[in-house]
């Protein structure tokens, strides 16, 4: 979900809509077919003046690459899966007993500096120490930064080049792109066979649900997040992820939403509203998980749920081909195996 502080939602409700904020697009585009002469996709030397034009339109600069990185743990994640390190991290990076967050990917964080695991956490201080040549994070909302908290952010700006690249407004395949973009001006071989690997096995994997799709066309998914208080049912084309799924031919429960156009917030009383075959449920460390909520009897009792069909969904994903083709054949198998319930 989301959680901005400029947006009218809540911090509880931004988190619940997950990707509900954010997550027409085609597949990216087949590799050339250009031999490849690296399999490992690690970022090489670049010399001379470095630039990059990020999704809020402005232009990040430096004299030299940066290698001095520091960057929201999803973004970093990303870049790690195409071989670019980072220095530093914030967002939510490790659970309470110290293991990495769903959302660190491969990224090994005890090598990486955290300068903030919740929400408005950013220690400006560790940032200085340091010495930042570029900071990199997600976007949710036009020029709102994810994770830099509003009372800080300036000083922070002040310290290095900034770039955001969108997480909502977008698809899985665009921002993938984006992504991948950064890490080749930062020195990634984006044609390393890993990556290219990656990107055929993505491929095969957006064939995969868009034949899942078609072939049971009357699979309805609905996309919740959980919280002790609210349920809340995410419409799909909000969300980078869910938008993707909706252009591949999957069909989603549409839930009557909020003013801010994301979500609608359910009581657990009427967490039954909407009928449907598999749920999808936010996996990240800030929702309650399917496992914490048998003490809700109307969950218990949604057919969906009898039905074993509650599949998880990765709301803010890592934006690499690595990462995403597994989303994408996890929903497939859902929708492949699903009976009619609803």
């Amino acid at each position: 979900m989301a959680n901005l502080r400029t947006s009218p939602l809540s911090r509880r409700g931004l988190l619940a809509a997950g990707g509900a904020v954010g997550l027409g697009a085609v597949l990216a585009a087949c590799g050339d077919g250009d031999e490849n002469t690296s399999d490992s996709g690690k970022a090489s030397e670049k010399s001379g003046p470095w630039s990059f034009k990020d999704d809020r339109g402005q232009t990040a600069e430096a004299k030299s690459v940066p290698k001095n990185i520091v960057a929201f743990i999803g973004v970093a994640a990303a870049l790690h899966d195409y071989g670019v390190e980072v220095k530093g991290v914030f967002g939510p990076t490790k659970t309470a007993d110290g293991k990495p967050d769903v959302q660190a990917g491969d990224l090994d964080i005890s090598k990486v500096e955290v300068l903030g695991n919740v929400w408005g956490e950013f220690n400006v201080e560790k940032y200085t120490g340091l010495a930042p040549e570029l900071l990199v994070t997600a976007m949710w909302e036009k020029d709102a930064l994810w994770y830099v908290p509003d009372q800080s952010k300036d000083k922070i700006l002040k310290l290095a080049p900034s770039v955001a690249l969108w997480a909502a407004q977008t698809t899985v395949p665009k921002a993938i792109q984006r992504h991948e973009d950064l890490a080749a001006s930062l020195g990634a071989d984006v044609k390393a066979k890993k990556v290219t690997d990656a990107k055929a096995a993505f491929e095969k994997a957006a064939a995969r649900l868009r034949a899942a799709a078609k072939s049971q066309p009357n699979i309805k998914v609905l996309v919740g997040s959980a919280s002790q208080d609210l349920f809340y049912v995410s419409l799909a084309k909000m969300s980078a992820d869910t938008l993707y799924f909706q252009e591949l031919g999957v069909q989603f429960v549409e839930p009557k939403v909020n003013e801010a156009g994301f979500f609608e917030e359910l009581s657990w009383e009427n967490v039954d509203k909407y009928g449907a075959d598999i749920i999808m449920m936010d996996n990240r460390s800030s929702a309650l998980q399917p496992e914490a909520l048998t003490s809700k009897p109307t969950w218990a009792q949604l057919p969906a749920v009898k039905a074993g069909q509650v599949i998880p969904r990765t709301t803010e994903p890592i934006y690499s081909y690595d990462k995403c083709a597994p989303i994408l054949d996890a929903l497939a198998e859902a929708i492949e195996k699903a009976k009619k319930v609803s």
